[in-house]
């Protein structure tokens, strides 16, 4: 516990506790690309991936056997603002299909045999509307984030985030928005059924919350309590989690890149272990930019709920079976140099 007492210092502390990757893994990994029956780097970015995967996960020969996507879903004052064209019953209704088996998440994480988390965070009780207040209270926001750390427990060794929330794109624009600068546009993600005029109520919630708040945001973690969502709360502790036990993380949308931009703000190496799962659009993609991240996909997906993240992941499970159990030159007879 920090000297002072107060939360946000105790997630500060963890932040200075951050392992790196393991080079003798990676390098390990990279040896085995060159012996594979292949051309020399005949996978692309798949070689990329397993050498990324070894180094967090400290195995030379690594492995995807218990991955999990977890979804975190929250409620948002800055909606009565006519932020989106959904009214706040979709976030319960998202999660009861999700619970039902009945979403694109779902058919994915079967599809690859990937678990599935879905966690509820205080919906009844949305945060403040953050053009006039902070969303949380250091208190509630420093217990969301651990809510999303204890989120790792059961055990997995490849994890991937996503959310549900209407209002959560317009928060996540905002921080986005704080950290980054630039003008409000160029944060605003394209929501679902969103025509010209909710997207302008969307950008004048997102400068006006900036500016209510503008004294107070040279901290990172006073963004996110400010500015965020309890869902970008939870995804930044839960990414947090991941990197103090070494578990490779997949970021699903412009949301779950909010999170990561809080401790990338605190740390620029703090996400290292994070990937990009998919890109979205230009909001989106301009902020993978500034966190130094290239999306795994490009499928032009706009569904949210970790659907993204989860094809990734089904991605990356086939970069390490390819690294694992390909033949070598050897091994295959193959004689000569591939090219």
């Amino acid at each position: 516990m920090s000297a002072s007492g107060l939360p946000f210092d105790d997630i500060r502390t963890l932040c200075t506790m951050l392992p790196p990757p393991d080079s003798e893994a990676m390098e390990m990994v990279r040896s085995r690309n060159t012996m594979l029956a292949k051309p020399p780097g005949g996978l692309g970015r798949l070689e990329d991936i397993a050498v990324w995967l070894a180094g967090w996960q400290g195995n030379g020969r690594p492995a995807v056997t218990r991955p999990v996507v977890v979804v975190f879903a929250g409620n948002h004052g800055v909606t009565k603002h006519g932020v989106s064209a959904c009214s706040q019953n979709l976030t319960a209704e998202a999660i009861a299909n999700l619970s039902a088996g009945g979403g694109a998440v779902n058919q994915v994480c079967a599809t690859f045999d990937i678990g599935l988390k879905v966690f509820e965070l205080a919906l009844p009780v949305p945060t403040a509307d953050i053009t006039i207040a902070a969303a949380m209270e250091e208190k509630d926001c420093t217990a969301t984030m651990a809510f999303g750390m204890e989120a790792l427990a059961g055990g997995t060794d490849l994890i991937g985030l996503g959310d549900i929330g209407v209002g959560g794109t317009t928060a996540a624009a905002a921080v986005l928005h704080a950290l980054f600068g630039g003008a409000a546009a160029d944060w605003i993600s394209t929501g679902y059924g969103a025509d010209d005029q909710t997207q302008a109520h969307k950008r004048a919630a997102v400068e006006a919350a900036v500016a209510h708040h503008r004294s107070e945001l040279r901290d990172p973690l006073e963004v996110l309590r400010r500015l965020g969502g309890r869902e970008i709360a939870a995804m930044t502790g839960a990414i947090l989690a991941a990197r103090l036990q070494r578990i490779p993380v997949v970021l699903d949308g412009i949301v779950a890149a909010a999170a990561a931009a809080v401790l990338h703000a605190l740390d620029k190496d703090a996400i290292a272990h994070c990937l990009a799962g998919h890109v979205t659009d230009a909001a989106h993609e301009r902020a993978l930019a500034r966190l130094g991240l290239q999306p795994v996909l490009n499928l032009g997906l706009a569904m949210g709920e970790g659907t993204g993240a989860a094809l990734a992941m089904g991605t990356i499970r086939a970069a390490i079976a390819c690294h694992v159990d390909m033949a070598t030159a050897t091994e295959a007879g193959v004689s000569g140099k591939l090219n």
